[in-house]
C-alpha cells in the first residue's frame, strides 16, 4: 500500500533524518521524496510504500504525530487514493 506523507514547521537541523529514521524503523520504504525550505519553512512531501509488516494505517498516523510535536512540525499520512482524490482536478 502506497501513501503521502507531508512535513511542515520551521526549518532546523535533523527533520529529514528524524522522519527518515522513523520510517525505516518500521519498514516503511521512501518510493520518492521532496522538500524545499520557503523563508524558513521547511516542506517535505513524501510517497512511501507501507510494506506488509507495518503498522496499521491509524497506528502510524498517531505515532507520528508524537515524532511531529517532538521536531515542533506538522507531520500527516493519508492513503495513496485519498489523496489522489482530493487533488484531482
Amino acid at each position: 500500500m502506497n501513501a503521502i506523507i507531508t512535513v511542515v514547521g520551521s526549518d532546523k537541523v535533523g527533520i529529514i533524518a528524524k522522519v527518515s529514521a522513523f520510517l525505516a524503523e518500521r519498514g516503511i520504504n521512501i518510493e520518492d521524496i521532496s522538500q524545499t525550505v520557503l523563508s524558513g519553512n521547511f516542506v517535505m512531501m513524501m510517497m512511501v510504500s507501507l510494506g506488509e509488516k507495518a503498522k496499521a494505517l491509524e497506528e502510524i498516523k498517531k505515532e507520528l504525530d508524537t515524532l511531529g510535536d517532538t521536531l515542533n512540525v506538522s507531520i500527516s499520512l493519508m492513503h495513496e487514493k485519498v489523496f489522489s482524490a482530493m487533488h484531482r482536478i
